[in-house]
């Protein structure tokens, strides 16, 4: 990509191969262009001005320069205006939108999303081209700005580019003895590139001003050595989002007869021995993720076998839907609300609409067990949001959103009291929208009945806005120019110490799948309702270990045991494979504590035997059968108590065949887990992985059961190589967790027919594909894979560790001290007993929501004084 920051050269970036054969069938692959050029109007944006206003935010000049690829040969053949993009109309309506000074943005970046948005609901584009160029926003500058390339599911095309024109500095440089002495003028052009979306903002202010003090403080005998300082600085304060930096210094006075003489470099962190190179990182990313050398994208090929899963159908609106029950079983109205509002043509014959809604659910949050607000004295509520994009408008979409309330069961109640389900249109667009007389709007007593969108409470409602921060955190709210992470922050920061804490919640199914009166409510008439299997248990958790907003916020550890009926897993194969001692494992696990059962019938050590996917249910499936049929009929079966509590225990299926999983659940299992993430043990990633994901996503979606996908490559004991993570700031393979299973959840819950987010659990992979020092990293800074911070895939997803008895313990165990005083000795999987109690104390420290090991009582010990110390 052209590294010049004048505006002839910065639209003729040359992709990279693989970008290249990416675009060879997309619109884009071709090179017109419809552009606007330098659009200059008045904004409010929170990261300010020239000089520090003391908070208040005041309006500054932006030049907005879009181009939009667009295929212009049948407007040029017929010479027929309609067969173009209206740039006229498009550069009219951003100017009315953003020249009103009504609304202000808490960033440039966040600036270019909205009116990257506004721009796709404008036109059928599936890519936009954006410069955002501030002109008045530093004071030794003549401007600063961004440079984005982004597709419509917002990925990018090329790194963001952030540039600073015209920096101009004073500071000693030369070779001349009069260069010596005196100071003279150098003008900088810096571009700086990001090859992973990051909503973290560049503060152009502050960092214009600390390359001036290191500009100025410096004294260099060659301009080459003052750009290298200039670089390494940009890369220093800008590390770790930052992959590479372009520096172009020059010195207007050195040459009589020129304008200057200059020097260009180019330069990432690795070239001063930073913390490894980003330069693969660079190379490599591709459709805004980041992955192993070679390696193609599951998003990139998902998009080949079904694009219609990720792609924005022409004439669609995007609407955030509140959703809350806390009446009944309040997750199986939850999910009955969500798949009528998938397909609300069930609805025609008894409300009589005319033709068929257009909407598709394209994200969810996560899931909120929280206690009642106004009305205290009711059950706690469990709220969610859904992210829809339909082709009705916001007064149909309402009322298509109260007859699915009926349909689920609610009745009238107390304003703010208990219901079955409530649902509510939280946004719509970016649009206002108040249906009340004017006269009728001074207060929030007259809603019945009425539309006001944005919803007028959101402000004052974690329970709202901590669902649309996990979908839409930089949406900036209409009329409060703030964004929804914003508000969010403001709302937590006011909140009194003693509020009760929000939890997030994971809902299991009961299977088999028996009618439940109470949960599914009887059809009217003849309308046939969506299958909604009925609710087992649920399992709450913290966002993270941090996330105490009381005193009274404290979870358990969940322990998962492990019952591989197989001959040949690497630590109990043979052990369980017969019915009667699976079942003697089931009933002492019971006994013991356990949470939830997994039921593997095909190993994945290296080296396993091949199984069918008949073998592997015939092996699985009558257990779980075995288990949800248990009795204490015979003399040496279980206590009645301990049966029960068997018959009603959570079950997870531990396969990666669709075919499995569906057979196991409908025979009783609660859960999948996967040790590939959908993508089968085919990598690299191929069509194939694409094609299995797209199968195994659709059986969990179509069970509605939690999930486990876990990080894996492939065989459990190749593939460890994670140097093209080394720019992070933390550990490269935290970072290839976060950035390659980040894909997978993204992908599973994203776009058309994606998974509910609260029913997806991840795994790191302990063991897999990972050296001793590897596993070592996940486990001292497990925490780190799932942060809430901005830009990770993973942020605020429960996760399950598995370490029991496995061979890197071993590994350790073997080492030999440096002083001899421990020579290190060889030890069977039966041996580690120990080993795993350590690992797992230190997985409950890092805030594992759950932990898979085989010793139940011993480790259900470990779990329980863990969880005091920690939790």
């Amino acid at each position: 990509m052209a590294c010049s920051p004048e505006p002839a050269s910065e639209w003729k970036g040359t992709a990279s191969i693989s970008r290249v054969a990416a675009m060879s069938s997309s619109p884009s692959a071709q090179a017109d262009y419809v552009r606007v050029n330098d659009l200059r109007f008045n904004v409010k944006l929170e990261d300010g001005v020239r000089w520090p206003t003391n908070g208040s935010v005041l309006s500054q000049p932006v030049l907005l320069t879009l181009s939009l690829p667009h295929d212009l040969r049948r407007a040029a053949q017929d010479d027929d205006i309609q067969k173009t993009l209206d740039y006229d109309a498009l550069s009219t309506r951003l100017m009315s939108e953003l020249d009103s000074g009504t609304s202000s943005f808490p960033s440039l970046e966040a600036l270019l999303d909205y009116i990257s948005d506004s721009c796709f609901r404008m036109h059928q584009l599936e890519e936009i081209h954006l410069r955002g160029k501030k002109i008045k926003a530093v004071l030794n500058a003549e401007a600063v700005g961004i440079e984005r390339h982004r597709t419509r599911d917002g990925l990018l095309v090329y790194p963001d580019r952030y540039f600073i024109e015209g920096l101009h500095c004073s500071t000693i440089v030369g070779i001349n003895p009069s260069e010596r002495e005196v100071k003279q003028g150098v003008r900088f052009h810096i571009s700086m590139y990001r090859s992973r979306i990051s909503s973290v903002p560049v503060d152009f202010r502050q960092l214009t001003q600390k390359l001036t003090e290191a500009v100025e403080a410096s004294s260099f005998l060659t301009l080459e050595a003052l750009a290298s300082h200039v670089a390494r600085t940009v890369l220093s304060a800008c590390s770790p989002t930052c992959d590479r930096v372009v520096i172009r210094a020059a010195k207007p006075n050195a040459l009589l007869h020129a304008e200057s003489s200059e020097v260009e470099i180019t330069r990432t962190l690795a070239d001063y021995g930073g913390s490894g190179s980003s330069t693969s990182r660079a190379k490599h990313a591709v459709e805004g993720t980041t992955l192993a050398s070679g390696h193609r994208p599951l998003s990139q090929l998902l998009r080949q076998v079904s694009p219609d899963l990720f792609t924005k159908s022409d004439g669609m609106h995007t609407a955030a839907i509140a959703l809350g029950s806390n009446l009944g079983d309040r997750f199986a109205n939850i999910e009955l609300a969500l798949r009528l509002l998938e397909t609300p043509e069930v609805l025609r014959d008894e409300y009589d609409l005319l033709d068929d809604p257009r909407i598709s659910i394209i994200d969810t949050s996560f899931m909120y067990e929280t206690a009642p607000m106004y009305v205290t004295d009711q059950p706690s509520f469990i709220n969610c949001a859904a992210l829809i994009e339909t082709d009705i408008m916001p007064q149909r979409l309402l009322a298509v959103l109260k007859k699915i309330e009926k349909v689920v069961g609610r009745v009238p109640s107390i304003r703010n009291g208990p219901r079955a389900v409530d649902l509510d249109i939280l946004t719509f667009d970016s649009e206002v929208i108040d249906t009340r007389a004017q006269d009728a709007r001074a207060d929030l007593s007259n809603l019945e009945g009425q539309l006001v969108v944005p919803h007028p409470r959101i402000a004052e409602r974690a329970f709202v806005l901590r669902p649309l921060a996990d979908m839409i955190p930089n949406y900036v709210l209409p009329r409060s120019g703030k964004s929804i992470r914003q508000l969010l922050a403001d709302l937590t920061a006011s909140a009194p110490k003693d509020e009760p804490p929000m939890y997030r919640v994971i809902p299991f199914p009961k299977y088999p799948n028996q009618v439940n009166t109470d949960s599914t409510p009887p059809a009217s008439g003849t309308m046939t309702l969506p299958t909604v299997p009925p609710t087992s248990k649920y399992w709450r958790y913290l966002s993270s270990p941090g996330d105490r907003s009381s005193k009274s916020a404290r979870t358990k550890t969940y322990i998962m045991a492990t019952l591989n009926v197989t001959p040949d897993s690497f630590s109990d194969g043979s052990q369980h494979n017969g019915l009667p001692a699976a079942l003697s494992y089931v009933n002492s696990s019971v006994e013991a504590g356990m949470d939830i059962l997994d039921i593997g019938g095909y190993s994945t050590r290296p080296g396993a035997a091949y199984v069918s996917p008949e073998e592997e249910s015939a092996r699985v499936v009558p257990v779980i059968t075995a288990i949800r049929s248990l009795n204490a009929d015979s003399p040496q079966g279980p206590s009645a108590e301990t049966a029960a509590h068997a018959r009603d225990a959570l079950i997870s299926v531990d396969t990666f065949r669709h075919e499995v999983a569906q057979a196991a659940v409908l025979a009783g299992a609660n859960c999948i887990n996967d040790v590939y993430a959908f993508a089968g043990p085919d990598y690299p990633l191929t069509q194939s992985s694409a094609e299995h994901f797209l199968k195994m996503r659709e059986i969990a979606r179509e069970l509605a059961v939690p999930v486990i996908l876990m990080h894996s490559r492939g065989d459990a004991g190749k593939n460890k190589d994670y140097s093209a993570y080394s720019y992070a700031s933390d550990s490269p393979v935290l970072e290839g967790v976060r950035v390659e299973l980040g894909e997978r959840i993204e992908a599973a819950v994203k776009g058309r027919g994606g998974l509910r987010r609260w029913l997806v659990i991840v795994d790191p992979g302990v063991g897999f594909s990972k050296t001793l020092e590897g596993n070592l990293d996940v486990l001292r800074s497990g925490a780190e894979i799932v942060t809430e911070k901005e830009g990770n895939p993973l942020a605020g997803y429960p996760q399950l560790i598995g370490t029991s008895r496995k061979s890197f313990l071993g590994s350790i165990l073997e080492k030999r001290d440096e002083d001899g005083t421990y020579e290190g000795r060889k030890t069977e999987p039966r041996e580690r007993g120990w080993a795993t109690a350590a690992a797992v104390s230190g997985a409950v420290q890092q805030g594992a929501t759950a932990v898979r090991v085989h010793d139940v009582m011993e480790m259900g010990d470990v779990v329980r004084v863990a969880d005091a110390l920690w939790k």
